[in-house]
C-alpha cells in the first residue's frame, strides 16, 4: 500500500483507540524474515503482530524477530510447531493447508519453541498487550479442551516465572 494510505489508516485507527498492526502469516505475501524486514522498513507507521508459530514454521527464530522489532510489537500470538511435521512438509513441498491438516501447529508446551527467552524479552521490553494462545489444529486429531488447557498452563507458568501478572 501507498505510505500516505497507511498514515491515514493509522490516524483513523488511533481516533478509535486502536493500533495499526500487521499479522505476518504463512500462505500470504509476508511470511519470512526478509519479507517482515522489508515490511517494517517501508511502513514506519505500522506495528507488528508477532506470531511465534508462523515464524517458526517459516524457519525464523521468533526471539530474533521480537528482539529486532521490540519497540514495534503491538500484539503477540503464541502458537507452537511440531518440528517433525515442519520437516515432513519441507521435504514433501506440501501446501500450507496440508501442513495445517497434518498438525504442524500446536499449543505451547506441545511443540518445539522455547518460550522462556521470549517471555523474558517481553518482560524486559515492558510489553503490556495481549498474549493470544493459538493452535490451529483439527479437532478430530487434537481435542480442543486438553490442548487449550495445556497451552494455558504452560504459558501461565512461563508468565509467572517471568514476573507477569496472569489474569484468567
Amino acid at each position: 500500500p501507498h505510505p500516505g494510505f497507511l498514515k491515514k489508516l493509522r490516524e483513523v485507527t488511533r481516533e478509535h483507540g486502536m493500533r495499526l498492526v500487521y499479522h505476518h502469516h504463512m500462505g500470504t505475501v509476508i511470511q519470512n524474515e526478509a519479507e517482515i524486514d522489508q515490511l517494517m522498513a517501508r511502513t514506519q507507521v505500522m506495528q507488528l503482530l508477532l506470531d511465534t508459530g508462523h515464524l517458526a514454521f517459516a524457519g525464523v527464530d521468533p526471539l530474533r524477530i521480537l528482539q529486532r522489532y521490540h519497540d514495534r510489537v503491538g500484539h503477540v500470538h503464541l502458537k507452537d510447531v511440531r518440528a517433525s511435521v515442519v520437516q515432513d512438509v519441507r521435504l514433501s513441498c506440501a501446501s500450507f493447508a496440508t501442513a495445517v491438516r497434518n498438525g504442524v501447529f500446536t499449543v505451547p508446551g506441545d511443540g518445539s519453541i522455547d518460550y522462556a527467552p521470549i517471555f523474558a524479552t517481553l518482560r524486559d521490553m515492558h510489553y503490556d498487550g495481549w498474549l493470544v494462545v493459538e493452535a490451529e489444529q483439527a479437532p478430530a486429531k487434537a481435542h480442543p479442551l486438553p490442548y487449550a488447557t495445556m497451552g494455558f498452563r504452560t504459558l501461565s507458568r512461563l508468565a509467572k516465572e517471568s514476573g507477569f501478572q496472569v489474569v484468567a
